[in-house]
C-alpha cells in the first residue's frame, strides 16, 4: 500500500510537469527528425501484469527497453522488469512471488506493412534459490526458467487505416511441458495465446491539443490450450479469457526526440480456476520515457 501511495504522488508530479512542458514541445521545431537506429525506453508501472498474470505482487516495477534497427525491417531488442524485491512469501499455504525479475531478448521482422513476426526469449530466474529450479540461462529444460515465444502480430492501423490489431503467440521451446495423469511423460505443450485489440481516438477532431491525442485501447486476450499450466492464473481444460481490459493513454512530445506517454490500464482476468492472490481485477498506472 505504501508503494502505491508513493507511485501515485510521483505520477501526479510527473503529470503536472508534463502538462506544463506540452506547449514548449509543440513549438520546438528546430530539430529535424532523422531515422533512429537505436531506441531507448523506460517504463515505470504500479505493478507488472502480463496477459492477465500478475507477477511480483503489488509493487512498483521498472521496465527498460533497448531496441536497435538492424535494417528497415529487422530489429533486435532487450526488455527487462524488476520490482527490487528479493524474497518470497507464502499466503494461504501456496507459494507466491514477492520478488520478480525477468530479462528477455527479442527479434522482430516486418514482413508486410501489416504483418510482423516476433521471436521472444523469456528468462525469469527466481530471486532466491528454490529447490528444483535451475536458473542457468541456457537451460530450456523442465526445471529451467526459459521459454521461447513465436508471435505473429497483425496491425492494420497504418496502411489500411483500420485501427485494430491481432496477436497470435505460441510457446515453441523451453519450460512449457504437459504431463499425463501420473505426472510422467512430459511433452512440449505449445501453449497458444490470441489477442484482439482496437485503438480509438474519440477527441482527435477537437481543437484542444490537451485531449485530442488521448487514446482508448480495448483488448480481449485468451489462452487456447493451457494444459502445461504456463499461465498460472488461467483455466487448464478450456479456452480461458485472461486479459480483458481497457488502456487509456496520452503521448506527450517533449521535443528533441523525447516523448513521455502516460497511461492507466484496467484488466479483468475471467478465468474460472484463477488462483490469483490479488483477485481478478487490476488497475495499472504507468509513465514511459522514450528516446
Amino acid at each position: 500500500m505504501k508503494g502505491n501511495i508513493v507511485f501515485v504522488v510521483i505520477f501526479g508530479l510527473f503529470s503536472s510537469f508534463l502538462h506544463s512542458q506540452e506547449n514548449k514541445a509543440a513549438v520546438d521545431t528546430t530539430i529535424v527528425e532523422k531515422e533512429k537506429k537505436l531506441e531507448l525506453k523506460l517504463d515505470i508501472v504500479s505493478r507488472y501484469l502480463w496477459r492477465g498474470q500478475c507477477w511480483g505482487g503489488d509493487y512498483v516495477a521498472l521496465q527498460p527497453t533497448i531496441e536497435y534497427a538492424v535494417t528497415a525491417k529487422l530489429s533486435l531488442g532487450f526488455w527487462a522488469t524488476t520490482n527490487f524485491k528479493y524474497d518470497y512469501f507464502y499466503p494461504d499455504g501456496a507459494t507466491a512471488y514477492k520478488g520478480y525479475q525477468e530479462m528477455d531478448f527479442y527479434a522482430t521482422y516486418q514482413i508486410t506493412d501489416y504483418l510482423q513476426v516476433q521471436l521472444w526469449d523469456y528468462y525469469w530466474p527466481s530471486v532466491s534459490k528454490v529447490a528444483g529450479v535451475d536458473n542457468r540461462f541456457f537451460n530450456y529444460g523442465k526445471n529451467g526458467v526459459k521459454t521461447v515465444d513465436a508471435t505473429l502480430y497483425f496491425d492494420f492501423s497504418e496502411g489500411y487505416k483500420y485501427p485494430f490489431n491481432v496477436t497470435l503467440s505460441t510457446l515453441v521451446a523451453g519450460n512449457d511441458y504437459r504431463y499425463d495423469d501420473d505426472g510422467n511423460n512430459p511433452k512440449q505443450n505449445f501453449t497458444t495465446y490470441i489477442e484482439l485489440g482496437y485503438t480509438i481516438k474519440p477527441f482527435n477532431k477537437l481543437p484542444s491539443n490537451s485531449i485530442k491525442e488521448i487514446e482508448f485501447a480495448p483488448v480481449i486476450g485468451a489462452v487456447l490450450n493451457n494444459k502445461a499450466g504456463y499461465y498460472s492464473y488461467a483455466d487448464y481444460d478450456k479456452v480461458s479469457f485472461v486479459n480483458m481490459g481497457l488502456k487509456v493513454s496520452k503521448e506527450i512530445d517533449l521535443g528533441r526526440g523525447i516523448t513521455m506517454p502516460i497511461f492507466i490500464n484496467y484488466i479483468h482476468n475471467d478465468a474460472k480456476r484463477n488462483t490469483e492472490t490479488f483477485g481478478n481485477n487490476f488497475l495499472v498506472a504507468g509513465i514511459s520515457i522514450d528516446y
